[in-house]
């Protein structure tokens, strides 16, 4: 079993079915994944992705009613039942996923949490790989990453206004751009 402990800024863990979540500070996520790398044998970063969580834990979070095919009138969902989720740390989750690669070598997803405006160390010094994640989750998302070096947009022209994977991102009423030309 893996001493999650030792992670430097370690906050919490917790199991799951697909792979142990690991928080860490987000000052410290860096040098977490440095030791993840250097001590516990995580050789690759396979992606690093990010969470908008805005107006989480606010009403109209919860459940469905039906669906195409109906519904099973022995599980009534969450009509009647509404429950809100459980409150998040922060508007932004950005998500580690790491892997050994041995025979048999566990995964795991390392976090961190962020409020708007708020950097994120860049660990493209710990996995050169994720030189382009970081910077899709910047043009997607808005998230800044300290210290990487060549932060820009790499999915929208660099003219784009906004982060279109932001749950504030305006939604229709923009002119489909498919040229140059207008």
């Amino acid at each position: 079993m893996t001493q999650w402990s030792e992670l430097p800024g370690y906050v919490s863990h917790r199991d799951g079915p697909d792979m142990p979540t690991v928080t860490v500070e987000r000052e410290r996520i860096r040098e977490a994944c440095a030791h993840a790398r250097d001590e516990l044998g995580f050789d690759m970063c396979l992606d690093v992705v990010a969470t908008d969580y805005l107006g989480w834990g606010g009403k109209g979070v919860s459940g469905y009613i039906g669906t195409a095919s109906g519904r099973d009138l022995n599980k009534p969902m969450a009509q009647g039942f509404q429950v809100l989720p459980e409150a998040k740390p922060k508007r932004f989750s950005i998500s580690y996923h790491l892997i050994a690669l041995r025979q048999g070598a566990p995964r795991v997803r390392l976090q961190c949490w962020a409020d708007d405006g708020e950097t994120i160390p860049s660990v493209v010094s710990v996995w050169p790989t994720c030189d382009w994640h970081e910077r899709e989750q910047f043009d997607l998302m808005g998230i800044v990453f300290d210290d990487h070096p060549n932060l820009e947009r790499i999915l929208m022209p660099e003219d784009w206004e906004g982060h279109p994977l932001r749950k504030d991102y305006p939604l229709g009423g923009e002119p489909v751009r498919f040229s140059d030309a207008e």
